[in-house]
């Protein structure tokens, strides 16, 4: 099993900037690919950015030149700097992680945290 706690939400103006960070314990060392969704009201989940365990990242297109993930999946930590927020940047962010034990194929939520972009 693993757990993620994620932290760094909150309320921000339009252009300001926020982290999120989450820290993965149990069985991290399963862990393949971390990354962040987000969920709108009224909206699908939606990703957001990944990171591989070899350090590849990838990124939705909204967020693309604004958003940064980094972290290190060995240790089980995964960050997102997320500068020039828009209004349509809010949303509930959620922490993932996808493992691999014996050939099984896991994947694993964080509880959220709210960012709000609002003047």
């Amino acid at each position: 099993q693993v757990q993620l706690v994620e932290s760094g939400g909150g309320l921000v103006q339009p252009g300001g900037s926020l982290r999120l960070s989450c820290a993965a314990s149990g069985s991290i060392f399963s862990i393949n690919v971390m990354g962040w969704y987000r969920q709108a009201p009224g909206k699908q989940r939606e990703l957001v950015a990944t990171i591989t365990r070899g350090g590849s990242t990838n990124y939705a297109e909204p967020v693309k030149g604004r958003f940064t993930i980094s972290g290190d999946n060995a240790k089980g930590t995964v960050y997102l700097q997320m500068n020039s927020l828009k209004p349509e940047d809010t949303a509930v962010y959620y922490c993932n992680a996808e493992a691999i034990r014996f050939g099984v194929p896991y994947v694993y939520w964080g509880q959220g945290t709210q960012v709000t972009v609002s003047s």
